[in-house]
């Protein structure tokens, strides 16, 4: 007996890979995405995203519903920047009735999508510190995001679905006092800007547990269709703003367009820090800037958009938003294909998440930052 119990054994036990399912309801997922991951102890294997848990069938209800009709439903794709989603449809369906939107509509439409893209990264830059448990930058980002969304209703009306774009301009013009309130606003944005800059990219937690994790080299990125923040946080100069067919107030503008090399979930939230701050730039530029005129072009009382076909691409908050137009001459579209950024940038999700670690697979999903809305539209 003596013997037996000196006796060392060892006996290695298969105990199999561990199937994990992080969602459908997953605080990490921020909203319906499944995430089945694979797992040795701790590392990733195989991770595969299931998606269609909230399928709405946005491009489909398009071919039952006139012109006006459809920014109803497109303000509700990426819920959190829903104005700048209008603007690539009213671009498309006024190229195939050949008008133009006052230049005033022009720079008001600039302002506003703006001011979207400043209140989507001002909740992105609250959350990712959030994600590495930090809960004060998240208070901070909900707290200044307030703020434009305030400007945004006061000016269209809606805070989330303003539908205030208009085939040929805009509803309405700009509220007496707006201008100044958002030069004000801008302010405090760019403050706001200095303190995420402290608070989280200071914080050496945050450095440790987003420095060289998830990295997305610039090629693999392109050929997986990423794009916006996610693509220049790895290198790729690319901007619609700058780089895609002249639209709306851009060509007048003087803007930076901001890159990082490292790929990293560090870099991504990096260059939305940046682009924040351009953005109020843009927006100030803007109202320096804003020419007087009307704000509505002749349009028919009832829209009617002649046949043929159209491809418009946008610079959205996520990144690239585009809609294929076809027009068989009747009041509402044939057919319609939107192409958004969400889908794209969380499709290298199985390439991207092979050998990392569970706790580095929330950070990853943060620093993506996709709206479930953009992906199951």
């Amino acid at each position: 007996m003596r013997h037996l119990a000196e006796a060392q054994v060892n006996v290695e036990l298969d105990t199999g890979d561990m199937i994990l399912n992080l969602g459908p309801q997953h605080p990490a997922t921020h909203g319906t995405l499944r995430l089945v991951v694979r797992l040795d102890g701790e590392r990733v294997l195989a991770a595969d995203p299931v998606i269609g848990y909230m399928h709405r069938g946005y491009e489909k209800l398009t071919e039952f519903r006139t012109y006006p009709q459809v920014t109803t439903l497109i303000n509700r794709i990426d819920w959190l920047s829903s104005f700048a989603n209008e603007v690539p449809f009213m671009d498309a369906a006024e190229k195939l009735m050949g008008i133009e939107a006052p230049p005033r509509a022009y720079w008001i439409r600039t302002t506003l999508t703006e001011l979207s893209r400043i209140a989507t990264f001002l909740l992105f830059l609250g959350e990712m510190g959030l994600q590495v448990g930090a809960l004060t930058p998240a208070f901070y980002g909900f707290r200044d995001r307030e703020h434009v969304l305030n400007l945004i209703e006061a000016a269209t009306g809606g805070r989330f679905h303003p539908n205030f774009n208009r085939i040929g301009g805009l509803k309405d013009d700009l509220p007496w006092g707006w201008i100044a309130e958002t030069r004000s606003t801008m302010k405090i944005v760019l403050d706001a800007c200095d303190q995420f800059e402290d608070l989280v990219l200071g914080n050496e937690i945050f450095e440790a547990r987003t420095r060289g994790i998830g990295i997305i080299p610039g090629d693999i990125g392109t050929n997986y269709g990423v794009s916006g923040a996610n693509l220049r946080a790895s290198g790729v100069d690319w901007d619609l703003r700058r780089d895609g067919r002249p639209y709306l107030a851009y060509p007048e503008l003087d803007f930076k367009v901001w890159t990082h090399t490292d790929g990293d979930s560090y870099a991504r939230y990096w260059v939305r820090l940046q682009e924040t701050r351009e953005a109020a730039r843009i927006v100030l530029q803007c109202l320096e800037g804003m020419p007087a005129g009307p704000i509505m072009a002749k349009v028919p009382r009832i829209i009617k958009v002649p046949e043929g076909e159209v491809w418009v691409e946008t610079e959205n908050p996520l990144g690239q938003m585009a809609y294929y137009v076809i027009s068989k001459g009747a009041t509402g579209p044939f057919r319609v294909k939107i192409r958004s950024a969400s889908f794209s940038n969380v499709s290298i999700l199985p390439w991207l998440l092979q050998g990392v670690f569970v706790p580095d697979v929330i950070t990853i999903l943060a620093s993506l930052y996709f709206i479930l809305g953009d992906i199951d539209r």
